[in-house]
């Protein structure tokens, strides 16, 4: 198969179904989000809290101004923090169509459709989001997490490499790259990734998480362990523990029953 420029669509296929990364604290499955944090992060409990009292007068801005691109990314954006997967596709997809060159928009859209497991439509939709000429390491980044949530590893890596060479370096990349890594099972070298992630952005949960996954399933339990408690309370730091430890089983009986 030849390679393809990292911002061209590739043409639909059909595909094997993708494995799914698992997040750590969670049965969950990972979306494109939890994989990249490439276009913003979710934010965490304590923001999730301060916006809901916000939805109400988000959604009357945007019943008064359904045509504003503005207030459909943030109403998107709030639909999206506060678990309303479905509602921010829409909301997004009638913006598209209104506004179809906004690449604002166009990302916000792109995030929403791998919110809910559509890999290949987020794909298209955020290759329409930047330019060859333009090009954006965040969209770049998401863009690859696609590919690879579409068991696509290969053509995922060479997005991410092109995001490195706009920011050589950035954690967020390395992190996906990592991850990369070990849906292909090559974990050593997903571990060296991950370690200069984790050099560069210690204090990041997702980073952490996904270091010690990669250790995990390399025999490395101990430091996975320590890696994955951080400076977290004891309490937290216990279930994450416990979480890494479910998530190990569970990945080891899915290698045992191939």
């Amino acid at each position: 198969m030849s390679k393809r420029s990292p911002l061209a669509s590739p043409p639909a296929r059909l595909l094997l179904p993708a494995l799914l990364v698992l997040v750590l604290g969670g049965c969950q499955t990972m979306s494109l989000e939890d994989v990249t944090g490439a276009l913003g992060g979710r934010p965490d409990s304590a923001a999730k809290a301060e916006a809901k009292p916000d939805m109400d007068a988000l959604r009357e801005r945007y019943r008064a101004r359904p045509s504003d691109p503005s207030i459909a990314i943030e109403y998107g954006k709030a639909l999206r923090d506060t678990g309303q997967r479905a509602q921010a596709v829409a909301v997004l997809e009638q913006a598209v169509l209104a506004h179809p060159s906004n690449k604002a928009l166009l990302a916000g859209y792109g995030r929403a459709l791998a919110d809910g497991g559509n890999f290949q439509q987020a794909f298209d939709v955020l290759s329409r989001a930047h330019t060859p000429e333009d090009p954006d390491w965040h969209i770049l980044s998401a863009q690859g997490a696609a590919l690879d949530q579409l068991g696509r590893n290969e053509e995922a890596q060479q997005y991410y490499a092109a995001a490195l060479k706009i920011v050589p370096d950035e954690p967020q990349v390395l992190s996906n790259l990592g991850l990369s890594y070990m849906l292909q099972n090559n974990l050593p070298r997903a571990e060296e990734t991950l370690r200069r992630a984790h050099e560069r952005s210690p204090a990041s949960s997702r980073v952490r998480a996904n270091l010690a996954l990669v250790l995990g399933l390399e025999g490395k339990l101990a430091e996975a362990e320590t890696i994955v408690k951080g400076d977290l309370p004891p309490a937290e730091a216990a279930a994450k523990v416990t979480a890494l430890r479910q998530l190990l089983a569970k990945k080891q009986q899915q290698r045992a029953d191939k």
